[in-house]
């Protein structure tokens, strides 16, 4: 490697891609219950209304190439997060910065029609995520073989199992060439072999330089996967570090 490369790659690694600068999140929830509180708000435009603080005031940074997985409870704001990195959701409060193309692996599948087949939605979803149809046609037997349907690559995925319509989803999504790549607990679905292929893949994007955030409630892929660790609870970042040091404080 040369002189003058090797500060380049350093300067890169050091590239911040993710920042939440004192972020708030919260949801509201209207609280008309019966057809007597409903009246006032129907004539009067009064209602009650309750807000529920996902997190408050959070600020934590992400290097291009790190690994990092996010833990916590549940309702603890796991996939929120991982919601305002792709941009599907605003803060309320504070900047959330994203330098990068994202790819975002979670509720995988939203957008896929369940009459059309596996072939048409491989061309539906990859246009939904930003491939072009020659795109599409260049990557179609790679995306095909990754997910193991050939055999039912023409059929409706209604008829689809919860485990194919994952393998198709995953397939597709991992041939946008990502510099980015969120993941939320999708690898909960399907059987063991395709889990361990999609790992691989995923320890290929890391070898790669991509940047990856992982949401998951196993714990042994926290520690054999990421890097890093954020524990996230009671609406603050209580941890953040090496996996097995802010899992001991979670555990």
């Amino acid at each position: 490697m040369s002189k003058d490369l090797k500060p380049q790659l350093s300067k890169a690694h050091d590239q911040t891609v993710i920042s939440f600068d004192h972020v708030t999140k919260d949801f509201s929830r209207n609280n008309q219950k019966t057809f007597k509180e409903f009246l006032p708000a129907l004539f009067y435009g009064e209602k009650t209304v309750d807000r529920f603080t996902v997190f408050s005031d959070i600020s934590f940074e992400i290097k291009k190439g790190e690994c990092v997985g996010i833990i916590g409870p549940n309702g603890s704001g796991k996939s929120t997060i991982l919601k305002l990195i792709a941009g599907v959701m605003s803060p309320n409060k504070g900047k959330v910065r994203v330098h990068g193309k994202v790819s975002p692996l979670i509720e995988l599948g939203a957008g896929m029609h369940p009459e059309l087949t596996g072939r048409e939605n491989v061309y539906l979803n990859g246009a939904i995520l930003g491939l072009s149809g020659q795109q599409i046609n260049n990557n179609f037997q790679s995306i095909l073989d990754f997910s193991e349907l050939s055999e039912f690559i023409d059929q409706p995925v209604k008829h689809y199992s919860s485990g194919m319509y994952m393998r198709l989803a995953f397939s597709i999504a991992i041939h946008v060439d990502p510099e980015i790549l969120i993941v939320d607990e999708i690898l909960a679905v399907g059987d063991s072999a395709f889990q361990a292929k999609c790992f691989a893949k995923m320890e290929e994007f890391k070898k790669n330089g991509v940047t990856i955030i992982f949401v998951s409630h196993s714990m042994e892929h926290i520690k054999s996967f990421c890097s890093r660790a954020i524990y996230l609870n009671q609406h603050q970042i209580q941890h953040d570090g090496p996996p097995e040091a802010v899992i001991s404080k979670y555990c």
